[in-house]
């Protein structure tokens, strides 16, 4: 493990809107990453989450393999997803289950239920939370005006100089919802075998929201831009309660990289770890381009417009290209 590095916290339930405004803004310009207290989300109910996903990753691989990952979602075992494709290894050392939108038309009818069960307790605990209207293909009555996300987001646009309703308006609010379970087994390495429990990367949508069980793994490449070289890493410790938050590359392109989507990823330490992440993905026809606050004759846009919906398919595509989907 190296240094930590000392992110800020935001209070999502400070009355001074303003002063966190400012702060997520200057987080984001010059980390990338934070963390989000006072979410509204109580500790009690991260525990039940991630008790249900111990229960799913314990069971006997043949179980989970039922409900193998088709077209990205499902259950993704150990090795059989690398996201850094220079990395020597043959994959990454952990196992997932990932879930999207039942709103999402290309993919409705692809997620994979282990249980009904652990369905309805994932959904109950912690989507509606998170989102208005997260809706995994189950349940479809769920509205929670004042979810963490919409809060969130909503203070991502006035921290860019936007209406509080921008991402709304532009078609990427009630975003799509991808929840992801995540596994680490505690093999230990050495980092010069370039076996990772997560190699590294940055994430591909707009905001991910992170809850870890406690056990250290998580680094981040703060300092840096990604083309750097040599890459110096620190710990994103975990903060009992809180979500780590990190900016998603659709941000960094609408944003003209003044928003970092920094690289991170996950050491094998030789201690199991469980982690929740909850993914806000524009819409699929939502179009991704530079916005107005973001650029001047001096700083043009960097990037093409280009929809959600493509950039996410064309993404996942290039980390399983050498897998069989």
């Amino acid at each position: 493990m190296g240094d930590a590095v000392l992110l800020p916290i935001i209070d999502l339930s400070a009355e001074d809107r303003l002063s966190t405004v400012k702060r997520i803004r200057q987080a984001c310009m010059e980390y990338g990453f934070f963390y989000l207290v006072n979410h509204g989300i109580e500790e009690e109910l991260f525990k039940r989450v991630f008790d249900e996903s111990k229960k799913f990753f314990t069971l006997p691989l043949q179980e989970k393999m039922k409900v193998k990952r088709n077209n990205y979602r499902g259950y993704t075992e150990m090795y059989d997803e690398k996201l850094d494709p220079s990395v020597k290894s043959k994959g990454d050392l952990k196992e997932s289950f990932y879930v999207g939108p039942s709103e999402d038309a290309k993919n409705s009818n692809l997620n994979q239920w282990p249980s009904e069960a652990l369905v309805t307790r994932l959904i109950d605990h912690l989507g509606p939370s998170l989102m208005d209207n997260f809706d995994l293909g189950f349940s479809s009555n769920l509205q929670w005006k004042r979810s963490a996300g919409k809060r969130l987001l909503s203070l991502v646009a006035l921290a860019l100089d936007l209406e509080e309703d921008f991402f709304e308006k532009v078609g990427a609010y009630p975003p799509m919802g991808f929840l992801r379970l995540l596994h680490y087994p505690g093999e230990s390495t050495a980092l010069n075998d370039e076996i990772y429990g997560a190699s590294s990367h940055s994430d591909y949508g707009m905001i991910t929201l992170l809850a870890t069980d406690g056990i250290p793994g998580l680094q981040a490449c703060i300092c840096q831009k990604k083309d750097s070289h040599p890459q110096v890493w620190e710990d994103v410790p975990h903060v009992k309660g809180a979500f780590i938050i990190n900016v998603g590359d659709m941000t960094e392109r609408w944003t003209n990289c003044l928003f970092r989507s920094t690289l991170h990823r996950v050491i094998a330490t030789g201690q199991e770890r469980y982690s929740v992440a909850f993914f806000l993905e524009p819409k699929s026809d939502c179009v991704v381009e530079c916005l107005k606050t973001c650029c001047s004759e001096t700083s043009p846009p960097r990037f093409p417009p280009i929809r959600s919906g493509d950039y996410l398919e064309e993404r996942y595509r290039l980390t399983y290209a050498s897998l069989k989907i």
